[in-house]
């Protein structure tokens, strides 16, 4: 299901802040080369990522998903002086080529990258989270945030990406166990009281949930 109008995106895209030469330079590598080019935030994503955290200048931001690295250069632009981003990436094809960007865009020593099983590192990483974006396998979401919760400082912040999920969430019948796991922390998410929380139509859809 086409969420967003692609011609809205152009538009869009041609009206906010150009993309950051070297996250350009990125993509580009990352639409030639990657398999699925389609799971790196890009540019209109990736700049929301960027003011989103330069608004709460985070000194410890958790990042679920790394992929090739993209949006967690735009997530630690925000950084406090002295902060911290840490990342974890299952893959490790993927994780070789994100520690190769980070040292390009200068971050390698605000970038924490982390590889291996979300769930068994996030209970390692003893922090007090001020951002965290949430953007890895679909059926661990509900997990990562009962792991996190805890962990959140006043005012923290997740971003949860892809809960709209290509608009299968949206059907009579939602099929397919990461479909059926994304509506399933959405839920969760709506019944959760100690959060106040908005769900944007941003891309592929993007929950912002901030603790009380």
């Amino acid at each position: 299901m086409e969420l967003v109008h692609p011609q809205a995106e152009i538009y869009a895209a041609n009206f906010s802040s150009a993309e950051d030469p070297v996250l350009k330079t990125i993509a580009e590598a990352t639409t030639l080369s990657h398999a699925q080019p389609h799971m790196m935030s890009g540019h209109l994503q990736g700049k929301f990522l960027e003011i989103i955290s330069k608004l709460i200048a985070p000194k410890r931001i958790l990042e679920i998903g790394t992929m090739i690295g993209y949006s967690s250069i735009c997530l630690a632009k925000g950084l406090a002086q002295g902060g911290i981003l840490h990342t974890i990436e299952m893959r490790e094809e993927d994780a070789a080529i994100a520690k190769e960007n980070f040292r390009v865009a200068g971050l390698q020593e605000q970038i924490q990258l982390h590889v291996g099983n979300a769930a068994e590192i996030i209970p390692q990483l003893n922090e007090p989270w001020d951002l965290v974006f949430i953007d890895a396998d679909k059926t661990g979401y509900s997990k990562y945030y009962e792991l996190l919760k805890p962990r959140l400082r006043s005012g923290a912040v997740i971003l949860a990406d892809n809960v709209l999920f290509h608009g299968d969430v949206l059907e009579n019948e939602i099929k397919g166990k990461n479909a059926k796991a994304i509506h399933a922390f959405n839920e969760m998410l709506a019944a959760d009281e100690e959060v106040e929380k908005i769900m944007l139509t941003l891309r592929d859809g993007l929950f912002l949930i901030r603790k009380k």
